[in-house]
């Protein structure tokens, strides 16, 4: 459990708010980006990740720039696009180009190498890039997109992400379930996180409160314990929403 300045215990359920501005920071010109959690040059032994959430890093790539060909083993990584189109190509033959409100995933399981690029020209690129530890090692790479419409996210959540591959679901190696959903004026949404989980939130846009916790853009929240929570008093709200192993 997390325990600092930041944290509220509210009954069972302790709330830790990761805040947007104390994320670390990478800047490549190219390539603007801020990590949640410990990743590349930048290194906090209190920030090394949640549960099985390894990386959330909010990714900002110039217009015809991009990530070269290189390696990844025994990660889940989705790109969750918020803006523009990512275009991906790797070593299964997989090659696809995902607009925003669509999300890229890659098991790279036994080992695999891809490349992704801003497709544009001249229009930066905005995604959440996001990497899950799974539950077995090794396993046979895979690779799936799955388009999210307004109507699948508004004003509730939205499973694109499972164990199980439920609700029409992409399927997923580790054990965690990620929704999104966006939130605005009087929407509010319920749900419950089930003892033995733990929950994080991270704000891709907007504001909301979560049981009570003022977010904006780029913050998380990490939530340990079990039961209710609320988002309400969205502004232009979008968030993610996963439910991980404890």
């Amino acid at each position: 459990m997390i325990i600092d300045q930041n944290t509220t215990q509210q009954g069972g359920i302790s709330f830790t708010v990761r805040p947007a501005s104390e994320r670390g920071r990478a800047d490549f010109g190219w390539l603007k980006s801020a990590h949640s959690f410990s990743f590349g040059n930048y290194y906090d032994p209190k920030h090394m990740g949640f549960g099985n959430l390894r990386v959330i890093n909010d990714d900002l790539v110039a217009g015809g720039k991009g990530f070269g060909q290189h390696p990844h083993q025994n990660a889940e990584i989705f790109s969750y696009v918020l803006g523009g189109a990512l275009e991906h190509k790797d070593s299964l033959g997989n090659g696809s180009v995902v607009s925003a409100g669509g999300v890229q995933y890659m098991s790279a399981g036994s080992g695999v190498t891809h490349s992704e690029f801003n497709p544009s020209a001249t229009d930066e690129m905005r995604f959440l890039q996001v990497w899950l530890l799974p539950e077995v090692q090794n396993t046979k790479p895979a690779y799936d997109t799955i388009d999210l419409s307004y109507e699948d996210k508004n004003g509730k959540l939205k499973l694109f992400l499972s164990r199980d591959g439920r609700d029409g679901s992409m399927t997923t190696q580790a054990d965690a379930s990620v929704y999104a959903a966006t939130l605005d004026g009087d929407q509010r949404i319920n749900t419950e996180l089930r003892s033995g989980r733990r929950g994080w939130v991270q704000v891709a846009d907007g504001s909301l409160n979560v049981n009570g916790i003022a977010l904006s853009k780029g913050d998380g929240l990490a939530i340990d314990g079990s039961g209710a929570l609320t988002f309400d008093q969205g502004k232009a709200a979008e968030i993610l929403f996963f439910d991980l192993a404890h």
